[in-house]
C-alpha cells in the first residue's frame, strides 16, 4: 500500500481557497497526477483543499471522500510571547528545543505550550482517524505497526491519495512513522502542492511497517517552470 499526500495549493487564508498561483499550481498536479493508478482518494473538507483536489478530480472523473480528521490541525495555542492564539508550530528554536518532550512520540502533548489547549485530544482524533481508515484496507494498528488482516489472499497494490495540509500530514506522518510531530513540524518543509509518499513494507509477511519513500516533492511544478511557493516556510524555498 501507497499512502499518497497532496498538500493544497498557494492558500488564500482569507477565502479558504488559492490564489492564482495556486490554482496553476493544482493544474500542474492534475497533469503529474493523471496516470497514477488510485484506488481512492480522501479530502479535507477545507476549501482550499477541495479546490486543489477538484482540478484532479474533473480531469479524471473520480470522486473523493471528504474526512473530517484531515482538517488542518484544528486546534490552537495560547503563545504568551506573542499575546494571541496562533497554531502549535513555528515556534522559535531557542524556545522549543530545550524542553525535552517534544522530542518525544509519546510525550510531545505534555510540553508546557501544548498543555494550554486540547492538542492531545486533536492529535488522537487525527491519528484514530487514520488507523480506522487503515483497518478498512486491512490493516490493524498494533503498537508502533500493523498487522494485515488475511496477507495471503490481499496482495493486490493500493495508492490512496489524501488532499490535505502540512500541519495534519506531519502529524499523520509522525504517527505512522513514531517520530514526535513537533519535531517533524519545525524540522521539514512541504511545499503547496508537493508530493510525500509512504509506503507499507513488509520484512516479515502480514507485518507491515509505513516508511517515507518521497518527500515533498515538486517536480511538477519545475517541469510547468512554475515557482515553488514558500507558503509554510521563513526563507526562499530551492528553486533548483
Amino acid at each position: 500500500m501507497r499512502l499518497i499526500f497532496i498538500r493544497h495549493g498557494d492558500p488564500d487564508y482569507e477565502k479558504d481557497s488559492l490564489t492564482e498561483k495556486g490554482w496553476k499550481e493544482a493544474a500542474l498536479l492534475a497533469e503529474r497526477a493523471a496516470s497514477w493508478e488510485i484506488s481512492d482518494i480522501y479530502c479535507s473538507p477545507l476549501g482550499r483543499a477541495k479546490a486543489t483536489a477538484s482540478c484532479f478530480l474533473e480531469k479524471s472523473g473520480r470522486k473523493a471522500e471528504v474526512c473530517d480528521w484531515l482538517q488542518e490541525f484544528p486546534v490552537k495555542v495560547f503563545r504568551e510571547d506573542l499575546g494571541r492564539m496562533k497554531v502549535p508550530w513555528d515556534m522559535k528554536p531557542s524556545y522549543w528545543t530545550k524542553e525535552e518532550a517534544y522530542y518525544d512520540k509519546d510525550r510531545w502533548t505534555e510540553a508546557s505550550l501544548m498543555k494550554t489547549a486540547p492538542v492531545k485530544e486533536a492529535y488522537d482524533e487525527i491519528c484514530n482517524g487514520m488507523d480506522q481508515l487503515l483497518l478498512k484496507y486491512g490493516y490493524e494498528r498494533h503498537g508502533g505497526y500493523y498487522l494485515r488482516n488475511n496477507p495471503e489472499e490481499d496482495d493486490q497494490e493500493k495508492n490512496l491519495v489524501f488532499f490535505c495540509h502540512l500541519g495534519v500530514m506531519l502529524a499523520i506522518m509522525g504517527h505512522l512513522t513514531g517520530i514526535s510531530p513537533a519535531v517533524l513540524w519545525h524540522g521539514f518543509f512541504v511545499a503547496p502542492t508537493s508530493v510525500t509518499v509512504l509506503g507499507s513494507e513488509e520484512m516479515k509477511r502480514g507485518e507491515a511497517y509505513f516508511r517515507c519513500q518521497v518527500l515533498g516533492d515538486t517536480r511538477h511544478l519545475y517541469e510547468g517552470k512554475e515557482p515553488v511557493s514558500q507558503s509554510g516556510y521563513f526563507t526562499k524555498p530551492f528553486q533548483g
